[in-house]
């Protein structure tokens, strides 16, 4: 069967529930089967097209499990997460919504949750979020009203007893898999497992770290996870991803707080004649050492604005292991749909300059 994890009435239709499952995703059951799992980040559009995020998804088939769609990272506005996963489910991707309690209170949360499950939504990131001092409108007011704590415990609490937060009954709880971030690299370390035991226990069942370009410092970080029994509690994805060039790397450790590069990388690219190859074969390298360490049960590849590479660093790193993840099938109908929603978007266009020049023609 080429495709054991498609509903066969439909890529868009939700699979057959499992015992001890939590969801009917296809993460899920790749994560359970003991298969390393391959995540990804979708860069979402500052556009309203939603061609625009088929595309950057289209770049993905056939090579990852999951794709994240990210809620506004950096305090930066884009296509909403929400709205990013409802296009991907409508074309049968397997969508990672990131909630960042930045933005929302616990009523709009709740809600989402339950809307996102409707549509298709599998897989749930709970996240803390960027203050907004981070973003480029800083004048906007934070919500913080939860945090990736209280939000996993939310979402667990909904789906497991059937409930709201104030304790009004669900008719029909969400089917989710509930997942957290990571940051093995930032101090202070020896409470970086302690912390990750914490959102286990508040209801992660799955984990993403932040870029890993210490291998040494995560494996002693692995080291404390496995002495605490929590590979075994929870899927740990290790965060990796190419580097474009030295500058860049240098311009990373010193702006963005919690990612750790070592001097060893930068002096690595700086020696190398083509340093974005460096960066993408070091990315690979990467991936080799750590999917070799007891407790990993898969790896996220964040490629931002480099998306184009994933496919590559998957194929030559050899982590599926000749496993073909799930890929999207062309459907003849997509091209007739993408045509008529570019003729009604024409169709718009020339409306709004047909009545521009009735107006200016309009005495005052």
């Amino acid at each position: 069967m080429a495709h054991i994890d498609e509903n066969p009435l439909g890529a868009h239709l939700p699979l057959d529930p499992l015992p001890g499952h939590s969801s009917l995703g296809r993460l899920e059951r790749v994560l359970r089967r003991g298969e390393f799992a391959v995540t990804t980040e979708l860069n979402p559009p500052d556009s309203a097209n939603p061609e625009d995020v088929y595309e950057r998804a289209a770049i993905f088939d056939g090579w990852v499990d999951g794709i994240n769609a990210v809620d506004a990272s950096g305090a930066n506005c884009h296509m909403s997460s929400f709205g990013i996963c409802a296009l991907l489910t409508r074309m049968g991707y397997a969508p990672i919504m990131q909630i960042a309690c930045r933005d929302k209170n616990r009523i709009a949360i709740q809600g989402d949750v339950l809307g996102a499950a409707a549509m298709g939504v599998c897989n749930i990131m709970c996240l803390t979020g960027d203050g907004v001092q981070a973003g480029d409108q800083p004048g906007a007011k934070p919500v913080f009203d939860l945090d990736c704590m209280s939000l996993l415990e939310t979402v667990r609490v909904m789906r497991d007893n059937s409930k709201f937060l104030s304790g009004r009954k669900l008719t029909t709880p969400p089917k989710v898999f509930l997942g957290a971030a990571i940051n093995p690299f930032a101090p202070p370390y020896d409470f970086r497992p302690y912390r990750l035991a914490k959102k286990i226990e508040a209801g992660a069942q799955f984990v993403q770290s932040q870029y890993c370009f210490d291998v040494p410092m995560f494996r002693e970080y692995m080291k404390k996870v496995r002495d605490l029994g929590l590979h075994e509690k929870c899927y740990i994805l290790v965060g990796v991803g190419p580097m474009a060039s030295a500058k860049t790397a240098k311009w990373i450790r010193s702006n963005v707080p919690g990612i750790h590069i070592p001097d060893s990388v930068i002096k690595r690219l700086e020696g190398a004649e083509d340093q974005k190859k460096e960066g993408k074969q070091l990315c690979i390298d990467i991936i080799n050492e750590v999917k070799e360490i007891e407790g990993v049960s898969g790896i996220h590849v964040m490629a931002y604005r480099q998306e184009e590479y994933v496919a590559e660093m998957v194929h030559d790193s050899g982590v599926l292991k000749g496993r073909k993840p799930w890929k999207r099938e062309p459907n003849p109908v997509d091209q007739l749909v993408a045509e008529r929603i570019e003729m009604a978007r024409d169709g718009h266009e020339q409306d709004q300059q047909k009545l521009a020049g009735q107006a200016a023609q309009q005495p005052l």
